[in-house]
Order: structure tokens, then sequence, then C-alpha cells
């Protein structure tokens, strides 16, 4: 619950004569190695420090609400940096689309409330999941959705979706490469629903929100869920895996092509309910 959340009691504000400015973005993941700036690979967050500096004159740091992997996508991702440009802050989002590649692009820019971090302020991550059947699938969306050769029943899918909702630990869905002390998450959302593309095509999808996420977590329920239901498990044998707490009870984890994180909330009162809820 939020009581039990380990955020830094302090970290870093803007400086003297500087203002903090929120970035809200979108990506195609398909042409980076992940959020994060690493070595020479090509990062969504390396791209925009390299022309931010380009604009500012001087190295500049851009924080992050959180990382995604190598080819997520972002409907909404959020980070901020710290100038004493003068500068209006919509401005940014103007001038950095004009140098940006238009794999990423600049929603909205604008001086971020005091005290706001786009990390340690979040309160809520949403996260899609995005799959089709093969047969179903159109050229372009190769590397945007997941295709599977068969997708359950969304109530069988939905059967274990729902046994996911709330605060557990999710070890058995977590990376053995996942670094956090405790894997205990908050999940407000999880659900199944068919949407439609652009050309009025069916797009199952998986949609869970959460105030953070363990590496490969998503992926790893999406992929335990299609194929136990392929199998006709129980509700209850799929419960019994996710409280067995061993990785080796998770079956295939998802591919990242149909991963996208669709919004990160800074909003307390959006999921205040489920401390009433699911409160311990």
């Amino acid at each position: 619950m939020r009581t039990d959340w380990k955020r830094p009691a302090n970290y870093s504000l803007p400086g003297e004569g500087e203002r903090r400015i929120m970035l809200r973005l979108a990506y195609d993941g398909s042409f980076y190695h992940g959020w994060q700036a690493q070595g020479n690979a090509v990062s969504v967050q390396g791209t925009i420090s390299e022309i931010l500096a380009g604009i500012l004159g001087k190295e500049t740091m851009v924080y992050g609400s959180g990382r995604t992997d190598r080819g997520v996508h972002a409907l909404s991702q959020v980070c901020h940096f710290d100038t004493s440009s003068p500068l209006d802050p919509s401005l940014f989002s103007l001038i950095l689309n004009t140098k940006l590649p238009k794999s990423i692009r600049i929603l909205s820019s604008e001086e971020a409330p005091e005290g706001f971090h786009a990390r340690f302020s979040t309160m809520s991550r949403e996260y899609w999941y995005l799959m089709k059947t093969t047969d179903a699938m159109l050229p372009w969306d190769a590397g945007r959705v997941s295709a599977f050769k068969m997708i359950p029943s969304l109530d069988t899918l939905n059967s274990y979706a729902a046994i996911l909702q709330g605060t557990h630990d999710f070890t058995t869905f977590a990376s053995a490469r996942d670094p956090s002390p405790s894997k205990f998450r908050d999940i407000y959302v999880s659900e199944w629903d068919i949407i439609k593309d652009s050309f009025g095509n069916d797009v199952f999808r998986y949609r869970t929100a959460g105030n953070a996420f363990l590496y490969h977590q998503v992926r790893s329920m999406v992929g335990t869920m299609v194929y136990a239901a392929l199998d006709d498990e129980s509700a209850e044998s799929f419960r019994l895996r996710l409280e067995s707490r061993d990785r080796n009870r998770a079956l295939r984890t998802a591919s990242p092509d149909g991963l996208y994180l669709a919004d990160v909330s800074y909003d307390e009162e959006k999921y205040r309910w489920f401390e009433e809820e699911y409160g311990r």
C-alpha cells in the first residue's frame, strides 16, 4: 500500500535559478534499446538528452518516470529536466519536435509543480499489451502488435486477470534479473478486452495499472495467462502459480512488441479507492 512505498525522503530539486520542465511524450520503441541511456546503444533518454544539450548549450540530464525495455513503446511517458533557460516551457515541445526523430514525439511541455520528480512523484503507471492472431496481422503491425497462433477466450483470460488484481508478491512473474528487494506490488487494474485498430480490426488488449511493476512482470503475466488458457487451466490452478512465488511456475514471457506504457499518473486521488478495498 502507499504507506509501504519505499521512496526517498529527499531527491534532487532544481538548483538556484533553475526551473524543472516536465515533458509528456510518446515513442516507437522498435528503434531503441529501451528508455535508459546505456553505453553506445541508442536509447530514448539518450536521444532526448543529446538534443536538449544542443538546444541549451550544455549537458542536460533527463529523468524518466520509469524504464521501458528494448522494443517496448510508450503512448504517454513522462520525464523532466532542469534548466535556467528563460524559454517559455510550452516552447520546448515545439523545438524538440523539430529536432527529434519521428519515432519520438513530445506531446506537451510545461513547468513542473514545486517538489515534482518524474519518477518519485508517480502515483500509477498503466500498461497495455496488444495482440492479434497470426492470420489477422497487417504488414505495419510487425513490431507493434504481438502475433499469436491462437488467442483463448476473454472469459478465461479475465478469470486469471482478476486474480492478479490487488496487492501480491509477484515473484512468480519477475525476471531473475529483477533487483527489487521486495516483489510486492499493488495492481489496481487487470483486465482483458477487445479494441479496434485504425482499420476496424479486432485487437486483443490486456490492460493493467499499478503503483510499479517488476522487470518483465507484465510480459510474463501476459504469456502465462495466454498459454495457461490454451491449456484449459482452471482459475484456481492459476492462483496457485501466483501464490507459489516460484519463477519456474511462470510460462512463456510474451515478446516486447505488443507492450505499451499507456499512461503515467500523478493524481493522488485516481486509485485512492484501492486503499480501502485492498488495504492490509
